[in-house]
């Protein structure tokens, strides 16, 4: 087990804006951060993050908390392998104790298919340096391309030879069991043999940098294998979840704000070699939603570098449609034929591939149009052919703005006139929108309208003590006294005390509990917290929640922020300092909820005053009376203060 020192050290030195920074493109807004959801396909940033509270929010999904939070929700981490990460990530010792038989029996099935992977990623690494296969046979077919050690240690690069049972015999040997082996893709579940063999390895890792798979390169005549073979889906692996090259290039391409698509391995590979570090792969595989979506955390640019034969073209026009969907931003670069962008970037230098690239790209309505050799261009029908397909395109731009830039772009390039063009977009997107002329709303009751104040002022005064509990401020009050005449008289008055005091004495004076059991839990603990320590520190409090508390208390700090996430100062919508205000808050949201509470219990009192005899019903009587003075007097408290 990682010890309590440990864990302090790692909440004390880790910092939510650099961890999440690695996985998702921030951009400064106010004090906080703000990108895109990790969580959802949202194409206008809801996620924030929160330096000075260090903890983040991401309103699409209503997922929240601190930086173990997001490893776990982000990485699927469990709470352990989070704080290694992040003790690896800021060079931190892990002090642990001895883990017992039975906690690592405990310990979960993603995270042994985790370790099962690192270490069979070792094992390559060391048959590719020291094995008789891996110094020639395989060492040779990177030789032979001029890949230097530094790119293949950069890369993990791995051999497996070609013995039945080598990489079997070695992880038994190890106390890993066959059946995850199997699992993962590692042996045949037919006989145990080693699947990999004769093959050089490329370790395929999550975007944090763990190994989840295998990707194999067969290095024999066998006619019968394919040339290129991958892990099959496991726990920890899905090829359409992941990207060759992304943990490698990742800080790049936020860097540049700009990523290359490739095909292959040594694509990624060659271009790192020559210092083009924001590129990664599809694996040789169609490119997907959720891979785009990876890419979207980190930049919106993406420049296609696919080979020019008709397989390249063909995935690049799958492709296009895709992003263009996802709201990506596109260039297509054709490589020279015969050429794929490894065998293109062999023997030339950094500014050569910079200069190549940025001077062969074309936007995809360009790429199109390419596709109109001479000997077609006269053809009506090949024509309209490649202009439906581009207006079909340009129909999956969200932006209205973007849509009639490359409506005119078209119109240039294909010398059609822009009204015909504008008419086909709009043709197909009035057969995308649904009918909606005959579409009945669901009745919305009144019930369901109505929201629960109780429960959203019990959330405000939650709000207050988190952002403002420890501030010392003066507060206006009514006192209420009656005189020699018996008449009530209204005196007002001042006091300065704490927050959170003001906050727990009006409370405890009408023997108000909260009606939420998690903001119930929450403010107990805040209390306790304020009541035995002289400052209150929110990072502190928020890692020693339950997850689900965390997660709770984490949306209401960051809802507070909601002003610099939508930037409504940008559009002359001002909100006023609530620091400013604290004492109207404070006493605002207490009376307010008090007076709700006296309401309630007063129609509680009158109907049982319906069903009670005479002498209980004088004593319900005076009993609403009573309330009805306290309501007066919280009234004209509430006069004073609005």
């Amino acid at each position: 087990m990682i010890s309590k020192v440990t864990i302090d050290k790692v909440f004390q030195t880790a910092l939510v804006e650099e961890v999440v920074g690695d996985f998702i493109q921030l951009k400064k807004s106010g004090s906080n951060y703000k990108g895109l959801s990790p969580f959802t396909n949202e194409k206008t940033p809801s996620f924030m993050v929160s330096p000075t509270k260090q903890i983040w929010k991401d309103f699409s999904s209503g997922k929240g908390g601190n930086v173990i939070a997001f490893l776990m929700e982000h990485e699927q981490y469990s709470y352990p392998q989070a704080i290694r990460y992040l003790a690896d990530k800021y060079n931190i010792e892990i002090i642990e104790t001895e883990l017992t038989d039975k906690q690592k029996d405990d310990n979960n099935i993603k995270e042994k298919l985790f370790l099962i992977c690192d270490f069979v990623k070792n094992y390559f690494k060391t048959q590719f340096n020291e094995s008789n296969f891996g110094r020639t046979i395989a060492r040779t077919y990177f030789d032979e391309r001029g890949f230097d050690d530094e790119t293949l240690e950069k890369f993990d690069i791995g051999s497996l030879g070609s013995e039945k049972y080598n990489l079997r015999d070695h992880c038994l040997s190890n106390g890993y069991n066959i059946e995850d082996l199997e699992a993962l893709g590692l042996v045949s579940a037919k006989n145990q043999m080693d699947i990999y063999r004769s093959r050089l390895i490329f370790p395929i890792k999550s975007i944090s940098g763990r190994t989840i798979g295998f990707g194999a390169r067969i290095l024999d005549n066998n006619k019968k294998s394919a040339k290129y073979i991958n892990s099959p889906e496991s726990k920890i692996y899905n090829k359409s979840n992941v990207l060759f090259g992304l943990y490698n290039s990742k800080n790049e391409i936020v860097k540049k704000d700009s990523c290359l698509i490739a095909e292959g391995y040594t694509d990624v590979m060659r271009f790192h070699q020559i210092g083009i570090n924001n590129i990664v792969s599809s694996s040789g595989t169609a490119l997907t939603v959720n891979q785009i979506s990876l890419i979207r955390r980190l930049t919106k640019n993406v420049t296609m570098l696919f080979d020019s034969d008709k397989a390249g073209v063909n995935a690049t026009e799958r492709a296009i449609e895709l992003l263009l969907s996802q709201g990506m931003n596109i260039d297509i670069c054709i490589l020279p034929d015969g050429e794929d962008p490894d065998s293109f970037g062999r023997n030339k230098t950094y500014d050569e591939i910079n200069n190549y690239v940025l001077e062969n790209s074309v936007d995809f309505i360009q790429f199109k149009s390419s596709m109109l050799g001479q000997s077609v261009k006269n053809s009506p029908s090949q024509k309209t052919k490649i202009v439906n397909e581009i207006i079909n395109l340009i129909s999956k731009v969200a932006d209205p703005i973007k849509q009639e830039i490359y409506i005119k772009d078209c119109s240039l390039l294909l010398n059609i006139s822009e009204s015909v063009l504008f008419n086909s977009l709009a043709q197909i997107k009035h057969l995308k929108l649904p009918n909606k002329q005959f579409e009945k709303k669901p009745a919305v009751t009144k019930k369901s309208e109505k929201l629960d104040q109780i429960e959203i002022l019990e959330e405000k005064i939650i709000e207050i003590l988190l952002l403002y509990g420890n501030h010392k401020v003066v507060f206006d009050e009514i006192s209420m006294i009656k005189g020699n005449d018996g008449e009530l008289t209204y005196v007002p008055t001042t006091q300065e005390s704490k927050v959170h005091e003001k906050i727990y004495l009006d409370l405890q004076a009408d023997e108000i509990e909260f009606a939420n059991e998690d903001f119930k839990k929450i403010y107990k603990l805040l209390i306790d917290d304020f009541q035995k320590n002289k400052s209150f520190d929110l990072k502190t409090f928020i890692n020693n929640l339950s997850p689900n508390l965390s997660t709770k208390v984490t949306s209401i700090v960051m809802n507070n922020d909601l002003y610099h996430l939508h930037n409504w100062q940008s559009k002359n919508v001002f909100v006023k300092d609530k620091k400013k205000k604290i004492t109207q808050l404070v006493t605002e949201s207490i009376l307010t909820l008090r007076t709700l509470l006296i309401n309630k219990k007063v129609s509680e009192l009158s109907k049982k005053t319906k069903e009670s005899s005479s002498d209980e019903g004088d004593e319900l009587l005076e009993e609403i009376v009573n309330y009805y003075q306290l309501k007066s007097l919280l009234s004209k408290k509430l006069n004073r203060v609005i």
